[in-house]
């Protein structure tokens, strides 16, 4: 990509919001296959988890995967 100064910059690249989430791939994996009634949706700017209960649904949103995967998680094991 050529500047005003006709010196050669390199294309500016995107980052997702989510650059960090690429670490989590493997923990968000591990977590859907031991709990197949959670779907785990990537929304553009934030990611989703659908957990599916006998009496309903309950929807857990966070803008990063980590914060969404300890949400979760937190589920598993309620204090007390």
């Amino acid at each position: 990509m050529s500047g005003h100064d006709g010196l050669t910059r390199p294309a500016l690249r995107t980052v997702p919001r989510e650059h960090g989430y690429v670490d989590q791939v493997p923990r968000r994996q591990q977590y859907q296959a031991a709990h197949p009634n959670v779907e785990v949706l990537y929304h553009g700017s934030y990611w989703q988890a659908i957990v599916r209960e006998d009496a309903g649904e309950i929807v857990i949103t966070r803008y990063e995967l980590r914060a969404l995967l300890d949400k979760l998680e937190s589920l598993d094991h309620p204090a007390g």
